[in-house]
């Protein structure tokens, strides 16, 4: 079976400060729905920081295996490339990384206004949260960069 790799050469990817190894592009925000569409690339072989789900989430891996871990580090879970998650809001907190390639999944990110991710330190005390707020703040910045790189 032929192999294929998805181009993202068009894809402006942003950077989130204090995230490391991970970038984004917003697809679509919709406030009055509480949803958002984004890509996330994670890095091959990296794993970014401890968070938690506050919200639904459903995910198409793209591209790569797009790997879960424990809050200790240790793997959870492996998603194959095509593979289609529904996750509700989960207390427990995890990590996410790409396999040998850089993963990039399609996240579709359904809230209620409030807080999506909570952002916690290895201790497993929230140092930071985002939420619609944040992701509309993001969608504006990358919108403005995106004209005027045009």
């Amino acid at each position: 079976m032929t192999a294929y790799l998805f181009d993202d050469r068009r894809i402006r990817w942003q950077t989130l400060a204090g995230f490391e190894h991970l970038t984004y592009s917003i697809l679509n925000l919709d406030e009055a729905r509480g949803s958002v569409d984004v890509l996330f690339k994670f890095a091959a072989q990296r794993q970014i920081l401890l968070h938690r789900h506050k919200v639904l989430n459903k995910t198409f891996v793209v591209q790569g295996e797009h790997r879960l871990y424990h809050a200790d580090g240790s793997l959870k879970e492996i998603r194959a490339c095509g593979s289609y998650t529904v996750s509700p809001a989960k207390e427990e907190p995890h990590r996410e990384g790409g396999g040998e390639i850089d993963a990039v999944v399609l996240f579709q990110i359904f809230g209620d206004g409030g807080v999506f991710y909570e952002i916690l330190d290895d201790a497993g005390q929230i140092v930071a949260s985002l939420g619609m707020a944040d992701f509309a703040e993001l969608y504006r910045a990358q919108c403005a960069a995106d004209s005027a790189a045009a």
